[in-house]
């Protein structure tokens, strides 16, 4: 069964760094775009960024160029995103998210983790 489990989320103030994780289990992440998403309060379900399976092609949303970084650890079957510089306007619900074949960072693909809330806030 296909699984993707997120972890690091939390209350941090602005400006500071957090680092989410998300674990699969169940298929071999390097064989599926991966990526994260996030609903903000008020806005719809949006694509933050995510990793090409086929070129390893990165995406970012506008909001967090230059303060998130995606990464992937092919032997521990995990991704990353590394958050930095974190404004009160990231605050949401991030989630990790699979598909083997849409690549676009849009909220369509098929499998999806719980979910992790992050607060930014002082």
């Amino acid at each position: 069964q296909l699984q993707l489990v997120e972890s690091g989320g939390g209350l941090v103030q602005p400006g500071g760094s957090l680092r989410l994780s998300c674990a699969a289990s169940g298929f071999t992440l390097d064989y599926y775009n991966i990526g994260w998403f996030r609903q903000v309060p008020g806005k719809e379900l949006e694509g933050v960024s995510c990793i090409s399976s086929s070129d390893g092609r990165l995406y970012y949303a506008d909001s967090v160029k230059g303060r998130f970084t995606i990464s992937r650890d092919n032997a521990k079957n995990t991704v990353y995103l590394q958050m930095n510089s974190l404004k009160p306007e990231d605050t949401g619900t991030y989630y990790c998210a699979a598909d083997h074949l849409q690549a676009m960072c849009v909220p369509d693909w098929d499998y999806w983790g719980q979910g992790t809330q992050i607060t930014v806030s002082s």
